[in-house]
């Protein structure tokens, strides 16, 4: 049982200790790897963001590495199913993980698990930030974030925000949202994205902390209101709405998808992997085709990158997942 309300620099500690693994002493056997399929192990369901990206970069994969990279969706327990599957398969590159934020939240959501995220994933690379809207059904009369919290003040407790489920990206994003701004929120949770749009699109609920590319047309066709983009920046797609944290600094929240093994697995094999995901990323038809699905490359560096990535997530998220009380549904 791992308790995972780690301070900082243990955080950091840790993701820099996945970085320096130790080295193989059979290099020629990482030189020739892979010489047999690889699974890729996705923990969320079949068709969901993560299972997308984890095919298009599958396919990258196996174009280049001459052997077939097969995706395996295995979800449960936020992520946490197809997590331990892979912290308990061998260390020898041939079982990969396709992270993402939920790993992040989770990590203190389920405060009772048999592996410790951090330290018991080793960080490959990051390959692409997913960002999120703050918007709301045209019937909340606030247009802009000072008025939205003017509105929330005034109406404690009655203005419903909508999620994908419990613990997930779009709740969290709501709740630091909450906290920053010191408004009371109903968190209403669905059990995924499809039921939760659909009721902000009926006025049943009023907010929705969402991904782009689900809510993009319906905010073209005025079906909802755009009142902030959650990322530091403005995006492309939406250059005249503002970002969050244009009004409450400080605030960035994306979902967020990357490549990780079991720690142990050898360093020559991490590193090649990296390698290939970085070059993957730096592919205009690659770069192309993450902007068509609403997306960003999270980052082109090293696997300490991403480790210190994985790491500032984990610490970012618990602090919202403890001061909202978040609890595995």
């Amino acid at each position: 049982m791992t308790n995972l309300n780690l301070p900082r620099r243990k955080f950091l500690l840790l993701a820099a200790g996945a970085a320096a693994l130790p080295s193989a002493p059979h290099i020629a056997r990482a030189q020739a790897y892979p010489d047999r399929p690889v699974h890729l192990v996705v923990p969320q369901a079949a068709g969901s963001a993560s299972d997308i990206f984890a095919r298009l970069i599958g396919q990258w994969l196996s174009e280049r590495l001459g052997q077939q990279f097969i995706i395996e969706t295995r979800p449960g327990a936020g992520g946490n199913v197809g997590t331990e599957a892979v912290v308990r398969a061998p260390a020898d590159g041939y079982t990969l993980l396709l992270v993402n934020s939920q790993n992040a939240i989770s990590a203190t959501v389920y405060d009772k698990l048999n592996f410790n995220f951090v330290r018991d994933i080793a960080p490959v690379a990051g390959i692409i930030r997913l960002p999120l809207v703050m918007e709301v059904n045209p019937s909340v009369p606030a247009k802009t974030i000072p008025e939205f919290i003017t509105y929330a003040k005034a109406n404690p407790g009655q203005i419903a925000l909508a999620s994908a489920g419990s613990g997930g990206p779009q709740h969290v994003s709501g709740e630091l949202f909450r906290m920053m701004a010191g408004i009371n929120m109903l968190h209403v949770p669905y059990r995924g994205s499809t039921p939760a749009l659909t009721d902000l699109l009926a006025g049943q609920v009023q907010i929705m902390f969402d991904v782009l590319p689900s809510s993009l047309p319906h905010i073209r066709a005025g079906r909802l209101r755009p009142l902030a983009a959650t990322t530091a920046a403005r995006l492309d797609v939406m250059p005249d709405i503002p970002t969050v944290a244009e009004f409450l600094p400080g605030y960035e929240a994306s979902a967020w998808i990357g490549l990780g093994a079991p720690r142990a697995t050898d360093v020559e094999i991490v590193d090649k992997l990296n390698h290939e995901v970085n070059a993957a990323l730096a592919d205009p038809k690659i770069r192309a085709r993450l902007a068509e699905l609403g997306g960003t490359v999270l980052l082109a560096g090293s696997r300490a990158d991403f480790g210190k990535h994985i790491a500032d997530e984990t610490e970012k998220w618990g602090k919202v997942v403890r001061f909202a009380s978040i609890k595995p549904e």
